[in-house]
């Protein structure tokens, strides 16, 4: 027969064991879908993990958000201020079609930020766009076509709650 304040020191000490790794697994899962940046009615999240193009979307969907539509100017110019020179993924691609970009959410490319000479398909194999392309000398046009497989940060965006 166990002695009764030895069982009370093991609960007390397996209900803290519980309760640090519930504390620490909500940590992770906060540090990992952080969402801080936002424009208007969107929030996003920008990785420091470098993934494939589709990778990385599989990755923003599992975190309840897409890759990055830009709809705008002020969304463009936004990102250009906020991350700088960090090359990223966005939701447009030219997969279905070569020529004709889409984004994600299936729209059509009707604004477009490209840089000088692109989208090229260079070697037939850029599908994928990236914003903040390091060539890019200028402040707004800084879209590149880049080979889908190629690891690059990315941007998750989500609708803001409400």
């Amino acid at each position: 027969m166990s002695h009764p304040k030895t069982t009370t020191s093991c609960g007390w000490l397996i209900i803290a064991f519980y309760l640090f790794l519930i504390i620490c697994t909500l940590k992770l899962c906060i540090s990992l879908n952080r969402f801080t940046p936002y424009f208007k009615s969107s929030i996003y999240y920008v990785s420091t993990g470098k993934m494939s193009w589709s990778e990385s979307r599989t990755d923003c969907r599992e975190r309840g958000a897409d890759l990055l539509i830009i709809n705008s100017r002020e969304e463009q110019e936004f990102f250009k201020k906020e991350f700088g020179s960090t090359e990223a993924w966005i939701g447009l691609t030219d997969e279905g079609t070569e020529g004709v970009w889409k984004w994600v959410d299936d729209s059509p490319l009707t604004i477009q930020f490209w840089w000088t000479e692109e989208p090229n398909d260079y070697e037939g194999n850029e599908d994928c766009a990236i914003t903040n392309f390091q060539k890019a000398k200028s402040n707004l046009s800084v879209w590149a076509d880049y080979p889908c497989q190629h690891p690059v940060v990315r941007i998750c965006e989500r609708a803001k709650a409400e």
